[in-house]
């Protein structure tokens, strides 16, 4: 099964252009006001067009009403919903049900009981995305560079459709794929020279890191 890959919090044609380039199947637009990465409908909308139908298009919120999720929906025509706030199952089940779009549940995980949270999502949100639970005086609820323990996604059973993300760079992301086997990465800050600030230079090197790790897995194999 090909990787899914999602470079969340894109501001820029440029930036765009080099996700689509390096093999992003997913870019992520940020509508939570107190994120670096934070863009308006109507931004978003005009960024959609650089998109040009070759990956899916994510709309990240947080705890968002369905005043700004309809403004979303009906300006940007997202692919997809992701929510990374505090909803519930009957929220995500309400969500899906008045857009008809698909949507994956963001999920902060610090240890093996934050895993458990998903069991009443399952069969209401279409994917999971597993992100590092922040640190208490953060205000993101994601995009805060920083990792979990990925030993703990063992324990997942096999059929958990999920996205894998926190911390994640050129760096680290061969071992990340090696320990987790995840079925899709998201990452923001890890591209990034300053908050918000995506790096052309630093989203080339991340695939590279990835096709090299291809590389090294299909030669194990």
């Amino acid at each position: 099964m090909a990787l899914d890959i999602k470079i969340c919090g894109l501001k820029t044609p440029e930036t765009i252009a080099a996700a689509l380039a390096g093999g992003a199947t997913h870019i992520g637009f940020i509508f939570f006001p107190k994120s670096p990465r934070n863009v308006t409908p109507e931004q978003a909308g005009r960024l959609r067009a650089a998109v040009d139908g070759r990956a899916r298009v994510v709309a990240v919120t947080v705890d968002a009403d369905d005043a700004l999720l309809d403004d979303i929906v009906h300006v940007v025509k997202p692919d997809m919903l992701q929510l990374h706030g505090h909803e519930t199952p009957e929220r995500v089940a309400a969500v899906k049900m008045r857009y008809d779009l698909p949507v994956m549940k963001a999920f902060a995980i610090r240890d093996a009981a934050d895993l458990d949270a998903i069991t009443p999502y399952k069969g209401v949100a279409n994917r999971f995305l597993f992100d590092a639970k922040p640190p208490k005086e953060a205000e993101l609820p994601g995009g805060n560079g920083i990792s979990f323990d990925w030993d703990l996604l063992a324990a997942l059973d096999g059929d958990v459709d999920y996205m894998l993300s926190g911390g994640l760079n050129a760096g680290n992301i061969a071992e990340a794929l090696r320990k987790t086997r995840a079925p899709g990465i998201d990452i923001s800050s890890g591209v990034e020279s300053a908050p918000g600030e995506k790096d052309i230079h630093l989203i080339e090197e991340f695939f590279k890191a990835i096709a090299k790790a291809d590389e090294t897995s299909a030669r194990c194999a």
